[in-house]
């Protein structure tokens, strides 16, 4: 069963279109089972409606025609039951409806089973068979791990269809809605364009081609390198290979010839496909045929061919615009597959609006690092076809976490009456930089932020940051191919130093592993999140940490603003091994001639077992730091960067405002200050919050410091810790923020709350 299983999903993955999904499975299904009748109804929603949407041994003629109320027949039972239901004679069920015209008479034997991706009910898988018998216990396993298997591909399958429509205008259908995960607030609209990895053929986009004479004599360009490169590693090899092995080179140059490969891929572009669109199409058509062959030998060619595929998409992209040659159009909103920081940085910063990442979550380090230059982002956005939206209008809701795809001007207008909003509101947030974040009781919170980029300097001190809580020092190492040098280093934090000097910098050591890998420094685990990172990367690689530190301390000479900050500490022996490490570091420099301050240290409380040892660790250094995004991540047990756990990841729950409370109370204990610089300081509700609990520092991206500022200057103190006392004592998230939103606006800080969203 494994092995047909893993058949039909195999070639269900490789079909064109819906139509072709559905065939596939009742085909195959029908089969495996040795059943009489498989079908699949899909679920309309707008007409609350189960369809016949393919079948194999009912009419044919039914399909796309005959259907079901949500409340009708056995499969609708099946729908409102959400469980698979086994009938020996159907027609005996109190439920039971005739669908006229499908011939479903003759047949007894029932077993449907619902089709369910994400919670969301897309439809139920039937089989049925004229005898009256009930299907075994196998054959059920087997329709419900199908089921399960499908569920995702059919989604997908739908959600491609509806966007093939629309861009080959064969159908007007506006305002497609796909769903993710805010990374960052904010409304953009423009035009998509896809970036994908090198040499990626699954990620190419469809695009079509003007100029089809010019894009043949580009593929066959890159066709002839590809049959010069398999040649030249064909004589490079010949003294070391048998002559059958190097016959293997010519059925490589013979596969790209006119009549094959080649000649199939010059159709395509003729029909209008770009050559690397073109190249996807027949590469993967090539793959799937082999892949499902029985034979191992034939089956393995399926590699070939993939092998072939991969050079020819690397000439092709080689030999096409590079990416600071490519006119990026105005607004636009740049989708991929997996969005990484190195992307942010390709297209010009006055034409980018807005991001979409198929993959990742609000929390993941890319997203993080869109807020901190206020780009509206949009990540998890699992169902979204990508290589299918180039160049098609988008709507971008980072409020509510979902995309437009050709959205109406209906919708268009709303949305810019959204974006007109906003404007506004941020207008009138210009004049506070000058201003402090001060209470109008009088107290007094410092506002820090939190930095990557050197362009996150000019932003921050735009908007009156008082100094940096959280610089993170990976990123200079995320966008190099290797290790960066001590002088390297030095230049890059002097940098940071001198631009906020004598304000406080804050200086976390080298945090890798987790969702931020090296490319050049690959660390691979099952799970990363509770595996190498952190410290206990560098505590094992002292001579990384090291150099780091002493770039630090070289960039600090003369300025003595440096704080520097451990993360992922999870025990005293790891306080206690760095501050060594960074005392060899001090003296070392010293004995050279450097005149070094002994800079403060400080330790961020991230996971639960730091949180329980906040007094000690208190004792051993200058200051604690709360890092409330990987804190909320280990508590709940929810990884932040898997967008189908995303709506578990709240900030707001009971027992993350508990953890923050505690901590606070135990450090202030031994009179050591308390940081804050995880997304929840950016949030004005969260901001009242926490200055309440007694925190010294919060710490956000620049964007949102402007909005903290005023949501604290339009509250007393007093009624902070009045709005705290409320909301510790709920024992809901949902019911928290909802209270948190109902209390800014009786506060008249509403404009700061999400606005009202076109439904």
């Amino acid at each position: 069963m494994l092995e047909t299983l893993r058949k039909i999903v195999q070639e269900v993955n490789a079909a064109a279109d819906l139509e072709s999904v559905l065939d596939v499975i009742v085909r195959r299904v029908q089969r495996a089972i040795r059943t009489d009748v498989c079908s699949i109804y899909l679920l309309d929603r707008q007409r609350e409606r189960y369809m016949l949407m393919a079948t194999q041994g009912l009419n044919q003629k039914s399909v796309g025609r005959v259907s079901l109320s949500v409340d009708e027949g056995i499969v609708g039972l099946v729908g409102q039951r959400a469980e698979p239901i086994n009938l020996e004679d159907a027609a005996t069920h109190s439920a039971f409806t005739y669908l006229k015209g499908t011939g479903e008479k003759k047949f007894h034997a029932f077993l449907g089973v619902p089709i369910i991706h994400h919670r969301t009910l897309l439809g139920v898988l039937v089989v049925q068979q004229k005898l009256i018998r009930k299907f075994d216990e196998s054959e059920e396993a087997f329709m419900v791990t199908m089921s399960a298997q499908l569920a995702g591909v059919i989604a997908h399958a739908e959600a491609t269809g509806s966007i093939l429509q629309i861009s080959d205008h064969t159908k007007n259908e506006a305002d497609r809605k796909f769903e993710g995960v805010s990374g960052c607030i904010g409304v953009a609209i423009g035009p998509a364009v896809v970036m994908t990895p090198l040499a990626d053929l699954d990620g190419v986009p469809d695009r079509k081609v003007d100029d089809i004479k010019a894009e043949v004599a580009t593929f066959k360009r890159a066709l002839a390198q590809v049959r010069r490169d398999i040649k030249r590693v064909g004589r490079s090899l010949a003294k070391r290979l048998r002559s059958e092995e190097r016959e293997l080179f010519d059925v490589y140059i013979r596969m790209l010839d006119d009549n094959a490969l080649g000649g199939e891929i010059i159709a395509r572009i003729k029909a209008g496909s770009w050559a690397q669109g073109a190249l996807k199409q027949v590469i993967g058509e090539h793959v799937q045929q082999f892949s499902m062959m029985d034979d191992p030998y034939l089956r393995e060619r399926a590699t070939d061919i993939k092998d072939l595929g991969r050079r020819m998409l690397t000439f092709l992209q080689e030999s096409g615009p590079s990416l600071s040659e490519i006119v990026f159009p105005e607004n636009t909103i740049l989708v991929a597959d997996e969005l990484t920081p190195a992307m942010l940085g390709e297209v010009p910063t006055e034409k980018l609006v807005g991001l979409i990442s198929v993959h990742g979550s609000g929390n993941s380090h890319a997203a993080i690092l869109a807020r901190s230059m206020g780009i509206p982002t949009l990540m998890g956005v699992v169902d979204l076809p990508y290589t299918r939206v180039e160049g098609l209008n988008v709507i971008l809701d980072g409020y509510s976490g979902r995309a437009f795809i050709n959205p109406s001007d209906d919708l268009i207008q709303c949305y810019q009456e959204v974006i007109r909003e906003e404007d506004e509101v941020n207008a009138g947030l210009e004049g506070l930089k000058e201003l402090p974040a001060e209470t109008t009781d009088g107290y007094r919170m410092p506002l820090w932020v939190n930095t990557g980029l050197i362009a996150d300097v000019a932003r921050a001190l735009d908007r009156g940051a008082e100094g940096i809580g959280l610089y993170r020092t990976e990123i200079p190492f995320m966008i190099r191919d290797f290790f960066p040098s001590e002088q390297d280093q030095m230049e890059t934090y002097r940098k940071q130093l001198e631009a906020f000097a004598p304000r406080p910098v804050t200086m976390r050591t080298l945090d890798i592993g987790g969702d931020k890998p090296l490319s050049y420094f690959p660390i691979k685990e099952d799970n990363p999140f509770l595996g190498w990172r952190g410290i206990r990367v560098t505590l094992d690689h002292p001579e990384i940490f090291l150099v780091q530190i002493r770039a630090m301390l070289r960039a600090a000479e003369g300025l003595d603003n440096l704080r520097i900050m451990l993360p992922m500490v999870t025990s005293v022996r790891e306080v206690d091994e760095s501050k060594r490490l960074i005392a060899q570091a001090v003296e070392g420099l010293r004995e050279e001639g450097h005149n070094i301050t002994q800079p403060l240290i400080g330790v961020m409380i991230e996971v639960p077992a730091a949180v329980y040892q906040v007094r000690r660790f208190a004792r051993r250094v200058d200051f604690i730091s709360v890092g409330s995004n990987d804190l909320t991540q280990y508590l709940l047990a929810v990884d932040r960067n898997n967008p189908r756990v995303a709506d578990l990841y709240v900030p707001y729950h009971p027992a993350v405002l508990k953890a923050l409370q505690f901590i606070v109370l135990e450090a202030h204990k031994e009179n050591v200050s308390v940081s804050i610089c995880g997304e929840m300081a950016a949030d004005p509700a969260g901001a009242i919050l926490l200055m309440a609990m007694g925190y010294d520092v919060l710490s956000m991206n620049a964007t949102n410091l402007p909005k903290v500022k005023f949501a604290l200057r339009g509250i007393s103190f007093e009624r902070a810790k009045a709005l705290l006392s409320e909301i510790i004592v709920i024992g809901d998230a949902d019911k928290i923020q909802a209270a948190l939103s109902s209390r800014l606006k009786e506060m008249g800080l509403g404009q700061l709350t999400q606005p009202t969203m076109p439904d």
